[in-house]
C-alpha cells in the first residue's frame, strides 16, 4: 500500500463558528457535532480567533480510493505507530484516510511504516 506525504504543516483547532473557516483553501477538514466545530488545516490558514489550537502536525494519506468493504487499513497503520509510541490524529474522507502525527515524530513514523511494508512517496 502506498502512503503520500503531505507537503505542509498542519494545525488542529476548535472554532466558535463555521463562518470563521476559509473554505476557499485547498486543504481543510471540518468536523461539526452537537459539542464542537473542529478544523484541521494548513497552519498558515488557521483562523486567528480559535477556542483551542494545536500546531505542529504533519500528515500523509493512503493513496487511491479505498472501498468501504476493506477492513483494518487504518487499524494496521495505527497499530504499527502505536507499537512505536507514535500517537496519531486520523481523518477520513469518502475516498481515503489521512493520518497526522506530531512533527517531531513524522520522519520516524514514515520509517517504521516503510519497515512495515508501506511505500512512502
Amino acid at each position: 500500500m502506498e502512503l503520500k506525504k503531505l507537503p505542509y504543516r498542519l494545525t488542529v483547532c476548535k472554532v466558535h463558528d463555521i463562518e470563521e473557516i476559509n473554505t476557499n483553501k485547498d486543504f481543510y477538514f471540518i468536523g461539526k457535532t452537537d459539542e464542537e466545530i473542529s478544523l484541521v488545516c494548513v497552519t498558515e490558514d488557521a483562523p486567528t480567533n480559535t477556542i483551542a489550537r494545536e500546531d505542529g502536525w504533519r500528515g500523509f494519506r493512503i493513496q487511491g480510493v479505498l472501498d468501504f468493504s476493506l477492513i483494518g487499513i487504518l487499524s494496521r497503520i495505527s497499530g504499527i505507530l502505536a507499537v512505536n509510541k507514535i500517537g496519531i490524529f486520523a481523518v477520513s474522507t469518502f475516498n481515503t484516510d489521512y493520518i497526522l502525527v506530531k512533527e517531531k515524530d513524522f520522519e520516524r513514523a514514515l520509517d517504521v511504516l516503510r519497515r512495515g511494508g508501506y511505500v512512502v512517496v
